[in-house]
């Protein structure tokens, strides 16, 4: 059999993407480094179209020219490696994509050494998890435009669909399509902090217990505010631990594991010049959060306030942080969407904005019905800035910032940390000062180091002879 794809790693991810696109009509080489997971595979799921392979060799024959290998293995050396055993088996043309979770710049690395020997490689931001891998992930690939129009029938088929279109679009050259799934974690590791603060202060502040949240969460999830991770926490928040019958979220403990991708988001928006603070607080407040022990010892010797749950209104309050969350969601997203439009620029890719929010409608951890109106925006202004400009987000910023407001005074009130809302607030106030108060540090670094300064009245470069210089 002439297989369409090879699929190289067959863990969780690898296998889900290969039973996709079985399910979708594909016939799947797959291989995997250890047999284990090969046999697995086979004896779990059986198909016609699929062949499993033991040998590196016959896999790679046993695949229609030009020949495409999809590789879902582990990122970093061992990509490297794999790219390594795979390129003398190809020919000119032949196509290497890797799903991974890579750093954008290893992939344009990779792309760059791989252009030279005639081998074409895909760099494919792949966001959706397990089930979305399965059943339609969002897919972000990048590379050579005559790759990807070589690979499109296929990738377009098993992304996820949505009124008709599938959650993929070429994004642009070299490693751009890990670029945009790097940044799509960063503003995953954001909205995840915003909704974490959101129940901590409807349980710690309004005094809510955790089935009355869950219950608010799903209705959440009928209105603006309607997304993925609305819909899963309202799900956790209903479920009992089997073991204690207690809810499941007081006995896990309040220690936020991550994979380093947000982390990459903040490095990057530092590199280019973004002010992306929002979710570089969420990176620091999971660091925070794993220092468990010492944050249980400070709890014994640190002052702070003593939680007040006595609010006069609690439906008042429950809607003041619905749109206090919607707020910090807008913040985000700006801030996200500003790194892409900066990293265009900085790094040559050309994005098209309105097509990456349209990528992320569904099959990804943060589809949500508002990046229609995301996408909605760049495709009224190209040259759009920023998404606090445009019509329906002022509006909303305009009439939900009072909530923000209140919800973080109350919050810091109470001494609940909330660096996700306080930091959507700093930004929002910020990016709307038309006199920040930057001239004060710009005349201190011209005083102690004559970096000199620009003027509200002239144009050009000055520098004042400073008393004591």
């Amino acid at each position: 059999m002439n297989h369409t794809i090879g699929v190289y790693g067959l863990g969780v991810m690898g296998a889900s993407l290969a039973k996709n696109m079985l399910n979708k009509g594909e016939r799947v080489a797959l291989y995997n480094y250890t047999p284990d997971l090969t046999e697995k595979f086979s004896e779990e799921f059986p198909h016609e179209s699929a062949t499993v392979f033991y040998d590196l060799k016959p896999f790679i024959e046993s695949l229609e020219k030009p020949r495409k290998v999809f590789l879902m293995v582990t990122a970093g050396e061992v990509t490297d490696s794999v790219i390594n055993s795979i390129a003398p088996l190809l020919d000119k043309e032949d196509i290497i994509m890797d799903g991974g979770n890579a750093n954008f710049k290893d992939s344009t690395e990779r792309f760059r050494l791989l252009k030279e020997k005639g081998i074409q490689f895909l760099s494919i931001g792949v966001s959706g998890g397990e089930a979305g891998a399965l059943n339609g992930p969002a897919l972000m690939p990048s590379g050579d435009k005559a790759a990807y129009d070589e690979v499109a029938p296929i990738l377009e088929k098993i992304a996820a669909q949505v009124d008709g279109k599938p959650c993929c679009s070429y994004i642009g050259t070299e490693g751009s399509g890990h670029y945009v799934k790097m940044v799509h974690n960063g503003i995953e590791y954001a909205d995840m902090q915003l909704i974490s603060e959101a129940y901590q202060f409807l349980r710690k502040v309004v005094g809510l217990d955790v089935k009355e949240i869950a219950n608010i969460f799903s209705k959440w999830n009928e209105w603006e505010l309607k997304s993925y991770l609305i819909e899963i926490t309202g799900h956790i928040l209903n479920y009992d631990d089997p073991v204690t019958s207690q809810p499941i979220i007081d006995v896990i403990l309040d220690k936020a594991g991550q994979k380093g991708t947000g982390k990459w988001t903040s490095k990057d928006a530092l590199d280019i010049g973004v002010p992306a603070s929002i979710i570089t607080e969420s990176v620091f407040a999971r660091y925070l959060s794993s220092l468990k022990d010492e944050r249980v010892e400070a709890a014994e010797y640190l002052a702070g306030p003593k939680m007040n749950c006595q609010v006069s209104d609690k439906d008042e309050w429950i809607n003041l942080v619905k749109e206090a969350l919607f707020m910090g969601k807008i913040c985000t997203y700006a801030q996200g969407f500003m790194q892409y439009k900066q990293a265009s620029d900085y790094y040559g890719w050309n994005f098209r904005l309105a097509d990456i929010a349209l990528i992320f409608r569904g099959g990804c951890i943060i589809q949500a019905d508002f990046l229609d109106s995301v996408s909605q925006a760049f495709q009224s202004d190209v040259k759009l800035k920023n998404i606090l400009r445009a019509p329906y987000f002022q509006e909303k910023a305009n009439a939900y910032e009072g909530s923000l407001r209140r919800v973080a005074m109350k919050a810091m009130e109470n001494g609940l940390s909330i660096p996700g809302l306080s930091s959507s607030l700093s930004f929002y106030d910020g990016y709307r000062a038309s006199r920040s108060g930057a001239e004060l540090i710009q005349a201190q670094r011209d005083y102690f180091g004559a970096h000199t300064y620009e003027r509200v009245d002239k144009v050009g470069i000055f520098h004042t002879v400073w008393e004591g210089e």
